[in-house]
């Protein structure tokens, strides 16, 4: 369940094994971010990438007349993906929203599903849940987290809140900005987008989590460029803070258009207000089908007015307006929805607490991991979580840090299934097993794809062993899986 990147890996694993295999998709596409605007791979080390991820690599890399790329158009990648689920026959149902999922003596028997209104029951032997959400895992009864947790409950140093810690610029940093609608008022009211709430104590927990956006796929190339639409309900004010750092003298508006093939980009977060809308997401991985609706168009509405509101309004500064204008969203991209992503990147929301929490002790290789179904490689990197008033009066970010994993690192069998207890046919290759800032190195493409296809062979191997997932052989899995080029161990 969920046609995430992990979601068609585990598919097409899974039929490679000989076993029939469902592919449930909550939307009409396949890929999640990959296809989605993510082209600029957080890769980490790339010889710690094996197995069927490795392999899509190289299938870009040969639609580009290489052997192997990691950065690319999103259609490409959509392709490649279309391709790979023809060949393998796998039957895919799109646009069937998981309702419920029954369970009999700890193992899921079947989930329900609505399809426009009609419910369709499915049953099967194992199930795995690929969404970005954990939506399955939930529903099943897994236990799982919301939002940031404390240093102590793992013993770790960069979890929790992080006021005070500014390892990015994607920060006020000395600008001193007033938060406050006449600045220096407090009584004028704040800003949008700036919380009145106190922030809290560093290396505390709380429930937020970090920020959203969409990876907009921009060309300068003016045959291809739609111009920054208007979008519906376009409020200037809304960027007024942005304006105070333009004032400041902050001029990086273009320092994340990572440059892809064919004049195009991967264009992400960057700066103190950029396309990370910072605490409006706090209630999506919990929300209901509609609610999460509410939120992706509020994200939505944000960012294209974001993007309008650079290219059109008079007060911003000339050479930044000029420069955007040469900028506009691609025409042979997502082209039935006017160049605009169809996915909000969902950077973190449920996470499960399964039979091994992963923490930065092992993502930093300071502890060892035994059961090893894949490697991490990238930096434990998090986006901010709030933007708030600092003591003195003046806005600052919070929750955006960035700690570089010297090596790549294992990542134990245990973090992809739950408990016994919770249940016994069930693994969760995208939302796993976690703390916080150790799914900030573990939330990349390439793992998902991963733990995509090491969940499917585990599987598998439940099936013919016919054990609960927590008891099957891990050296048996472990052989299959170095048949199957998938790299367990620092390269």
């Amino acid at each position: 369940y969920g046609c995430t990147s992990g979601g068609v890996i585990a598919a097409i694993e899974g039929r490679r094994l000989g076993r029939s295999v469902l592919l449930v998709c909550r939307e009409d596409y396949l890929g999640g971010m990959s296809t989605n605007g993510l082209g600029w791979s957080d890769t980490g080390n790339h010889r710690a990438i094996g197995g069927l991820s490795l392999e899509f690599y190289r299938q870009i890399g040969k639609h580009y007349g290489k052997f192997e790329q990691w950065v690319f158009e999103p259609h490409v990648a959509e392709s490649i993906y279309t391709d790979y689920v023809k060949r393998a026959k796998i039957q895919v149902l799109f646009q069937h929203r998981l309702l419920s999922a029954s369970k009999e003596n700890g193992a899921i028997k079947e989930i329900q599903l609505d399809a426009n209104g009609t419910t369709v029951t499915v049953s099967a032997k194992m199930f795995i849940d690929c969404t970005y959400e954990g939506d399955l895992m939930a529903a099943a009864g897994v236990k799982y987290h919301v939002g940031r947790e404390a240093n102590s409950v793992y013993g770790e140093e960069w979890n929790g809140i992080q006021v005070g810690v500014l390892h990015h610029g994607h920060h006020f940093g000395k600008m001193n900005i007033s938060p406050y609608k006449v600045p220096g008022d407090p009584r004028s009211g704040l800003l949008p987008k700036i919380s009145d709430k106190d922030p809290g104590k560093r290396g505390d927990g709380d429930n937020r989590i970090q920020a959203y956006c969409f990876r907009m796929c921009l060309t300068n190339n003016p045959e291809n460029r739609i111009p920054f639409p208007k979008p519906e309900g376009y409020d200037p004010a809304q960027y007024e803070l942005l304006l105070r750092v333009f004032n400041a003298g902050w001029r990086e508006t273009f320092n994340k258009f990572d440059p892809i093939p064919n004049k195009k980009t991967d264009t992400n977060n960057h700066g103190p207000f950029s396309t990370d809308n910072i605490g409006m997401n706090y209630d999506y991985p919990d929300a209901t089908y509609t609610r999460r609706k509410e939120i992706i168009k509020e994200h939505e509405q944000y960012q294209k007015g974001l993007m309008y509101f650079i290219a059109n309004d008079p007060r911003v500064p000339a050479d930044v307006q000029e420069a955007m204008k040469k900028w506009g969203l691609a025409k042979d991209e997502f082209k039935d929805n006017g160049g605009w992503p169809h996915q909000l990147y969902i950077r973190e929301a449920r996470r499960m607490i399964g039979q091994h929490v992963m923490t930065e002790h092992e993502t930093l290789s300071k502890r060892d991991v035994p059961q090893s179904v894949g490697m991490g490689s990238y930096t434990l990197d998090a986006h901010h979580a709030q933007r708030y008033v600092t003591p003195e009066g003046f806005v600052q970010n919070e929750g955006d840090i960035g700690v570089h994993a010297k090596q790549p690192y294992k990542i134990e069998y245990g973090a992809i299934i739950p408990k016994k207890e919770d249940c016994s046919n069930l693994l969760v290759p995208v939302c796993v097993s976690s703390s916080h800032i150790a799914y900030g190195s573990i939330r990349m493409e390439p793992v998902f794809m991963i733990l995509g296809q090491s969940a499917a062979t585990a599987a598998v191997q439940a099936i013919d062993s016919r054990k609960a997932v927590q008891d099957i052989d891990y050296e048996k899995l472990k052989a299959r899986l170095l048949k199957d080029k998938q790299r367990l161990s620092k390269p």
